[in-house]
């Protein structure tokens, strides 16, 4: 497929994520120009020099540190800023600390830039990309949160761990709310095209048990707090989940994530953002896919649905 050009990103916040992210799309190669903008000049300029010194042995880029004026000719803004979780909080408890930041953000960044696609990584991913995309006024396509993709690894990880096989081969989605009503949608989850309850039975005869599905989910839905407990602040995985949501788009894929995007009546849900399988290309988002799940995989989504829906009917947009 042939690429829109992308030469430009802008990263808003110089965090652990947001430098993180910074980091790992330097060493993709994919983008030519990075911005990186905080609040705390300083923190963006130390981060930006420690990336520089590591220039000679990658692919030359253009990498510093800015300001909102530097979001112009962005074709991607991806947004990390925001009050971080503490321990012991839901995403859901950041929202009415983390919208009123995110109003500013978004008006700041639309003032120098109204033709981008925005990419939202801060928590609760599904309030604030609907937040942007209520503020921004853009199309619904250009507005994607970084939604489950990082869920759906940890469960393609949890899974290959008690199947020996490699993640790359394991095909199956975390979707709904990015938080604690999320849902595993077991019923399509597969090995290489075998469902995997067959497989596991078939592959693993001695072992006397089903796969334990409800330990794995477990292990996926706590997950971030488990870090955040052990060393105070998620960042690796999450950088690595957007450079791929980043790549879909560079590379023009069509590829299928999911992503956090504005629902209009798919799945039975509507006037709100959270994760269901959807194709990203240079466009952003081109279609929510309708993946066969089971009655009660898409009765737990509408759950998550509703639960999210109830929050923003709250918000003073």
């Amino acid at each position: 497929m042939t690429a829109k050009s992308v030469n430009k990103v802008a990263i808003i916040g110089a965090g652990f994520v947001g430098a993180t992210t910074a980091y790992t799309l330097m060493l993709s190669g994919l983008i030519p120009e990075i911005v990186l903008i905080d609040i705390n000049k300083d923190k963006s300029e130390g981060e930006v020099m420690d990336l520089n010194h590591g220039m000679p042995f990658i692919r030359p880029e253009k990498v510093y540190a800015g300001t909102y004026n530097d979001c112009k000719e962005a074709d991607i803004v991806i947004i990390t800023a925001g009050a971080n979780q503490k321990q012991g909080e839901t995403r859901l408890d950041l929202v009415n600390r983390n919208a009123k930041i995110f109003k500013d953000i978004i008006g700041n960044v639309t003032q120098f830039n109204n033709h981008c696609i925005l990419l939202v990584v801060a928590n609760p991913v599904d309030i604030l990309t609907y937040l942007a995309y209520k503020l921004s006024g853009f199309p619904k396509q250009k507005v994607i949160g970084s939604g489950t993709v990082l869920d759906s690894a940890r469960f393609r990880y949890a899974i290959s761990e008690h199947v020996g096989i490699d993640t790359r081969n394991i095909h199956g989605y975390i979707i709904g709310e990015h938080g604690d009503s999320e849902v595993p949608t077991w019923s399509v989850t597969n090995i290489s095209g075998v469902p995997l309850d067959e497989y596991f039975k078939a592959n693993h005869p001695d072992s006397g048990k089903e796969l334990p599905k409800d330990d794995i989910f477990n292990q996926v839905k706590n997950a971030a707090y488990e870090i955040i407990q052990k060393k105070g602040a998620t960042y690796y995985g999450v950088a690595l989940a957007v450079r791929r949501i980043v790549e879909a788009i560079v590379r023009n894929e069509s590829s299928i994530l999911s992503v956090s995007s504005y629902l209009d009546g798919q799945y039975g849900l509507r006037d709100l953002c959270l994760s269901v399988p959807t194709i990203v290309n240079s466009d952003g988002i081109k279609r929510i896919v309708d993946i066969p799940i089971n009655n009660e995989e898409l009765a737990l989504l509408q759950n998550s649905g509703k639960a999210l829906k109830n929050i923003i009917d709250q918000l003073d947009i």
